[in-house]
């Protein structure tokens, strides 16, 4: 028989939850508090553009705790068609930490996001790339060439458990008014959710077996709310060794299961993790963003037109 969970560390993310709420309840429009990095970034030129946007939500490995290295690597420099939604929904040349002005509780390194959005730059710069990405995804330079923008809109809160991404959550809420407005913010499409979430929900075990059931709930009030029936959902399952409590097998085989078309899931067993036991290292985090690239690129390419 598995020992009892560890109640030091579950009241410890209870608390770190609590507070990441406290902060989203901020007057509108600031469901998320802004940060004095956001507000001196530059206003990109790329702004007022359409963008193909990828929704970053769940907890801390979204956000990212990967240590940053000097020099950094090169998925996690800037690009100019790289956009980041600041917290005051701005949208401003994307650069680690991306969640720094979101998930303000916790110090935020590095994540899969910049790598994920670097390879797919790169694919939809190669001719011999098998994808296709989506029309309003590009925009016209001077020259007449196509280019891909890209705007991330980060989400993601550490500590968090599935229960607070359910609609009429401040997390939730948070999370479709910043989508709705990048959508609005230039124009442009929804290209994925990219969701890591569930290492919370490994602590007790009413929440783990719940996760199934309020993880395809979640999925279904996002289609509905963004008004993107078809939306792509790629779900980065739970690893072994990250799971902060004693059921993480149960967790991992919801996530497995989940029963709704366009829900893919990337497989976070074996990747690396940083000192604590806890966080993917930022090996593991650009190991990872190349997966998430990959599951974009090869679900794009074999997508029925008629059902985007």
């Amino acid at each position: 028989m598995k020992p009892p969970a560890r109640r030091p560390l579950l009241g410890l993310l209870a608390a770190a939850a609590l507070l990441s709420c406290l902060l989203l309840l901020a007057p509108p429009p600031r469901l998320f508090p802004s940060s004095s990095s956001s507000a001196r970034a530059p206003t990109s030129p790329y702004a007022h553009r359409p963008k193909l946007l990828f929704l970053l939500a769940g907890q801390s490995n979204m956000a990212g705790r990967g240590a940053p290295t000097s020099p950094l690597p090169a998925p996690y420099l800037p690009h100019p068609r790289l956009l980041r939604l600041a917290a005051d929904r701005r949208w401003v040349a994307a650069s680690p930490p991306l969640h720094a002005d979101i998930d303000t509780h916790k110090t935020c390194g590095l994540g899969p996001a910049m790598p994920f959005a670097h390879r797919l730059l790169l694919s939809s710069s190669s001719p011999s790339s098998p994808s296709s990405l989506p029309a309003p995804s590009t925009v016209s330079d001077p020259g007449g060439e196509d280019l891909l923008v890209l705007g991330l809109v980060p989400c993601a809160v550490g500590g968090t458990r599935i229960w607070m991404w359910a609609r009429g959550q401040p997390l939730y809420e948070a999370a479709v008014a910043r989508a709705r407005a990048a959508v609005a913010g230039g124009g442009g499409a929804l290209g994925a959710v990219l969701w890591f979430q569930g290492e919370s929900d490994t602590i007790e075990v009413d929440d783990a077996r719940a996760y199934g059931g309020k993880m395809e709930r979640l999925v279904a009030d996002l289609r509905e709310d963004l008004g993107s029936p078809n939306l792509l959902v790629i779900q980065v399952s739970v690893g072994l060794a990250s799971g902060e409590g004693n059921y993480t097998d149960i967790v991992r085989d919801a996530q497995r299961s989940i029963n709704l078309p366009n829900v893919i899931l990337v497989d976070a067993m074996g990747l690396p993790l940083s000192d604590d036991q806890l966080h993917l290292s930022t090996e593991a985090q650009l190991r990872l963003g190349e997966m998430l690239a990959q599951a974009y690129l090869e679900f794009e390419s074999s997508r029925d037109p008629k059902a985007i």
